[in-house]
């Protein structure tokens, strides 16, 4: 729950009540997806493969967000980037990475969630997501790609740069997708695995999802119609 706080307040969106233990918050500013935590039994280790960026308008208003998500309960965390990047690295309450762009050209038109990032990854993955979602990829160049709504609105999704890195445990953060309230959850998976996903065991048991992975192995779960 102190996870859900944290993003609830970082974000400015509503905690939906709590249950089983998971606690979802739905977003107040027009944005089509909603975030979902779970406990797990697991540690973290390592960086996080899958994180996303913030948008500050300026480095002024970058320091202000900064000092602000860190009364919150954020640190700075170092990854490894250098003395000079433009963004700033923080961690939230359970140790999950994060960054605080300034807003750009690539980022002009998204709101405060500018790119959920896949890093690292190939371009391949890029391209299995831009099918599996059908939406077109906006960006492909030097190992970067990067996917958006079709209509244009919402974050990005961004995926490199390749650095062959081995994928080691099960990613804390994946994606939920699910088939119109018309659609078939069965064809939708076997959709998916024609297109290089597979199905994995996480230990889920008997559920109403189905696990599947992408080409690169980040889990992620296909709901029932909705």
């Amino acid at each position: 729950m102190r996870l859900a706080r944290f993003w609830a307040a970082t974000l400015d969106w509503d905690i939906h009540e709590e249950t089983d233990g998971e606690v979802s918050l739905f977003p107040t500013d027009g944005t089509r997806f909603a975030f979902s935590f779970l406990p797990v039994p697991e540690p973290k280790t390592g960086k996080n493969r899958i994180h996303l960026d913030l948008v500050s308008e300026s480095p002024e208003h970058q320091s202000e967000m900064v000092d602000r998500l860190i009364a919150l309960g954020a640190r700075r965390v170092d990854i490894g980037q250098s003395s000079d990047v433009d963004h700033v690295v923080l961690a939230d309450p359970e140790g999950n990475e994060f960054c605080v762009v300034l807003r750009g050209d690539f980022l002009a038109t998204t709101d405060l969630i500018g790119a959920i990032v896949f890093e690292p990854a190939d371009p391949i993955v890029g391209r299995f997501w831009s099918e599996a979602t059908g939406w077109p990829i906006v960006y492909d160049q030097d190992g970067d790609t990067a996917i958006r709504e079709p209509d244009g609105r919402g974050p990005f999704v961004t995926f490199g740069p390749p650095t062959g890195a081995a994928k080691t445990g099960k990613n804390r953060l994946h994606l939920d997708i699910a088939p119109p309230t018309d659609g078939d959850q069965d064809a939708e998976v076997e959709r998916l695995i024609a297109l290089g996903a597979r199905r994995i065991d996480i230990g889920q048991g008997d559920v109403s999802w189905v696990v599947l992975a992408d080409p690169e192995g980040n889990e992620y779960c296909v709901l029932t119609p909705r």
